[in-house]
Order: C-alpha cells, then structure tokens, then sequence
C-alpha cells in the first residue's frame, strides 16, 4: 500500500519558493532604476551650478606657474635646487593673491607630503588647498612613474613645473608631450594612459565635485598597497583642509 503524505502547515515546496515572486524582483529593480535616474539628475543639476564656487581659474595659475619659472631661470639655480625654488615661489604667490582662501604653505614639513597610488600610478603630493569644489595639490615622482589617469567628474589641469609628462587616449597613435610651462588639461569624462618622466613635479588643479574623485585615489590602497598608514595621512590633511574652507565659507 503506498505511503500517504501530507503537507505540513507552513511547508512549501516547488521553484517558486526559493525564490522571490516576479513581482517582487519587478518591484526592487524598479525602485533601484528610480534611484539611479535621481543620483545622475543630482549630478547633472549639480554640474550647472558648481561653477558660481570656484575661485581660481586656470589661466591664472598659469601665469603664476610662469612667474615662477622665469624666476628660477634668471637665477640660473642648480637643477638640484630648481625645483625646490620653483615650488616655494608658486607657493608664496598663490597664498598672497588669494587670502580669502585657506592654504597650506609648510612645504618643507614632510609629514604632510603623502605618498599616491591611484590608476596605478605612483607619486607623492602636497595639498596646497582642498575644498568641495577645487584643489591645487603638487604632484610628481622623483623617479618616474605612468598609470591610468581615471575618468573623473572634475576637469584636471596639470601645470608642469620641472620634468616631463606624456599622455595619450586610447586610438591615438602619437604622445603628446608637455614640458615645463605647459598645461595638460584632463577633461572631465576623458580617460588617457600617462606616463611622467624622473623629477617631473606639477603644480595640478581640479574644479569640480571634488569628493567624487576620492574613491579613485584611495582604490589602490584597499586593492594592492594596504597601505594604510597612508591612507589615514592622506585623509588627514585632506580632511583638515577641506573643514578650513567650509568654515571660512570656502565651498
């Protein structure tokens, strides 16, 4: 005689109960899309109005950049000393031009010089000024270093002080090249391969949504280096200067 079974109360079985009903998959990819739509429409009515806070502008420092150059040039400086002369300059005009916003000038302090590795890349940098919506960091490698640039939010404007920098966008078949004086501008959305030469050190500008750009420049410590020692100097001086400017209403 062949055994009977009865369910139990509460005892599903079958496919279906394993997983979420159609509808209910309907109902959180809907929402999740909801979400999206409203994150990139922030962005976007974010980007028309970001540029009422920027202070600087690129030509600007430019012309400081070449100030700085043209000094160090007539004081035929030893090419060991150059770039130090040139970066303590750039630094002394920038605080003077621009008082109403916070700047860290302590060059010579290397507990705030941090190392970076982003794309990577490798380098060390000099926070100069850290807001919401611009930075100006010295960035460079005394022995060289080449990378992924990312394709950021913000554009970035790399004004080269000593050395060489080469980049290219994926099809081009030819570098371009900058040296001292010139002005790499890294528009935003554009992503490029880049490679700086031993000694290159740059004076780099971004304007934009700045905190978007973090996650990038911390990717490689949490994926390769677990350098955290790093990382927490890193947020450290970032941290400090960005509460600066906000106090002294610097968005």
């Amino acid at each position: 005689m062949a055994a009977s079974y009865k369910p139990r109360k509460g005892d599903k079985s079958g496919a279906a109960s394993d997983s979420p009903s159609q509808s209910t998959l309907i109902r959180r990819w809907g929402i999740r899309a909801v979400l999206l739509a409203l994150i990139v429409g922030l962005y976007q009515w974010a980007n028309t109005i970001n540029d009422r806070f920027y202070i600087l502008t690129p030509a600007e420092l430019n012309e400081t950049v070449q100030h700085s150059l043209k000094l160090a040039a007539d004081l035929n400086t030893d090419p060991k000393t150059n770039a130090s002369l040139i970066i303590s300059t750039l630094v002394n005009q920038l605080a003077d031009r621009h008082p109403e916003m916070s700047w860290a000038t302590d060059i010579g302090n290397k507990r705030d010089w941090v190392f970076n590795n982003a794309g990577g890349a490798m380098g060390s940098m000099y926070i100069l000024h850290a807001s919401i919506t611009e930075y100006v960091i010295i960035f460079g490698s005394a022995v060289g270093t080449e990378g992924h640039s990312g394709r950021h939010t913000a554009d970035d404007y790399f004004h080269i002080l000593t050395g060489q920098q080469s980049a290219y966008e994926a099809g081009d078949l030819t570098r371009e090249i900058y040296n001292p004086g010139d002005v790499h501008h890294m528009k935003r959305g554009v992503v490029k391969q880049y490679a700086a030469a031993p000694e290159t050190w740059a004076l780099e500008y971004a304007r934009g949504w700045i905190p978007l750009m973090l996650p990038f420049g911390f990717a490689d410590t949490f994926f390769s280096t677990l350098d955290l020692i790093t990382l927490y100097h890193t947020v450290r001086v970032t941290g400090k200067e960005m509460i600066k400017n906000l106090l002294i209403g610097k968005i």
